[in-house]
């Protein structure tokens, strides 16, 4: 797993346990409260990548967005997808 993931995910855990968990008890909603909370955490992470591209001199292309967030996570490139046009 790539070294970011496991932070954000470590990130998730730490909170869950500190809205939830007494010392040596099991809490029924720390599952979702740590699930969205990684989530969220991905999320902003992605958004902070594109941030970062979006101040570059050049149009935004959402193939390229999606490639630096892949690589950011250190995950492969999705082979390109068949653009739908809308009419």
């Amino acid at each position: 797993m790539n070294e970011r993931i496991k932070e954000l995910s470590e990130q998730a855990d730490n909170y869950a346990d500190g809205k939830t968990q007494m010392p040596g008890e099991y809490h029924p909603d720390w599952h979702d409260i740590r699930d969205e909370k990684f989530a969220e955490l991905i999320i902003k992470e992605c958004s902070k990548v594109i941030e970062t591209w979006k101040k570059e001199p050049f149009p935004f292309d959402e193939d390229l967005a999606v490639q630096l967030i892949h690589e950011h996570f250190g995950l492969e490139v999705p082979p390109k997808h068949i653009k739908v046009i809308k009419i």
